[in-house]
């Protein structure tokens, strides 16, 4: 009888288990399946990774993450139209966007009034979920702010010749150059393109190289986004070689340019999609852009990490998100200036 009571119990703790992975299901909590998610992600898996797991956790969503650069990713997703496999594109930059937004579908006005106007599409296809300036990173042994010139036009000095850093095929530094267009008009934008090659700049595949760069002494200035200098300084201390500086005059060296996301038309997934974007615009997601990434929050409410100059006190000019979506205008200019191939 022992034998056989001890049989009937074991029985019931696997029909308990049963039950319980049932239920959890049903409820969409731990261990269930919330379906499933494909995002297109041209923000890097270094950057961004641990907080998509956030999201795949606590949904319970098995979410698939192609990483690349956000022109790249603009482009296959232009290839693939509506048979793209991706639900979400989160995208680095407005640029690359706006370079789908016929893809995209509309958001609620609820989620785009999140954010400043600003931060948003001029359709209403795509959310700003976080901030990031642009901004030039020095080196503290050879120069101070005071040596540095007002605004990026004076790179241009052949006394910068073989000091300077930037990653020409980097989403971000393209919608520098698409703000340039804006504000001075294609010719003076060329000019200060070729001028910049005619001072033998090194070339960086990405922000976080040319930061060390700085930092050991391989460049002076580079040109990147604010953030990237924040990381390693919270690696490896007040040592650090290297140091922000917002150009004072403004231009297109100081502008704040939004990573955003947007939902595919196309979507099998649009609940899991939106669900997504809500994610990025939480309380939880926007302390992590700040707690982690040293990025702006665009939800209201949160203050910046410690050390990270203030929006106020950037000398950020005036451009809608709209003035920043020409990114097959700027690729051209490039690839006339000579700068990418």
């Amino acid at each position: 009888m022992g034998m056989r009571k001890r049989k009937w119990t074991a029985l019931w703790v696997v029909l308990a288990s049963l039950l319980t992975a049932v239920f959890l299901s049903a409820c969409g909590g731990s261990g269930g399946d919330g379906g499933s998610l494909t995002v297109y992600s041209g923000r890097s898996e270094t950057l961004v990774g641990p907080l998509i797991q956030r999201f795949e956790d606590s949904t319970g969503i098995d979410v698939s993450v192609r990483f690349a650069g956000t022109p790249q990713l603009a482009a296959t997703l232009l290839e693939e139209g509506g048979n793209t496999p991706a639900d979400v594109f989160f995208a680095q930059d407005p640029g690359g966007l706006s370079a789908v937004a016929e893809l995209l579908e509309p958001l609620p006005v609820g989620v785009l009034g999140m954010v400043p106007r600003w931060a948003v599409s001029p359709t209403g296809v795509w959310v700003g979920v976080s901030g990031r300036a642009r901004t030039v990173v020095y080196n503290t042994e050879r120069l101070t702010p005071e040596d540095l010139p007002e605004d990026l036009t004076g790179f241009a000095d052949p006394k910068w010749k073989g000091r300077i850093g930037w990653a020409p095929a980097n989403a971000s530094f393209q919608t520098m150059v698409t703000a340039m267009r804006t504000m001075w008009g294609e010719d003076k934008t060329l000019r200060w393109l070729k001028d910049i090659q005619s001072n033998d700049p090194k070339v960086y595949p990405k922000n976080t190289p040319i930061v060390a760069a700085a930092a050991a002494g391989e460049i002076d200035v580079g040109l990147v986004n604010h953030y990237y200098l924040h990381r390693f300084l919270a690696e490896e201390g007040d040592s650090f070689g290297a140091r922000n500086y917002h150009p004072p005059a403004g231009g297109p060296g100081a502008i704040v340019m939004v990573s955003g996301v947007g939902i595919l038309s196309a979507s099998d997934n649009q609940e899991n999609a939106r669900r997504f974007v809500d994610f990025l615009l939480s309380e939880e997601s926007q302390r992590y852009f700040v707690e982690e990434t040293f990025e702006y929050p665009l939800a209201a409410g949160i203050p910046v990490a410690e050390g990270v100059a203030p929006l106020s006190e950037i000398n950020n000019p005036d451009l809608s998100s709209a003035d920043l979506a020409d990114l097959e205008g700027t690729q051209k200019l490039l690839r006339k200036a000579g700068v990418i191939p």
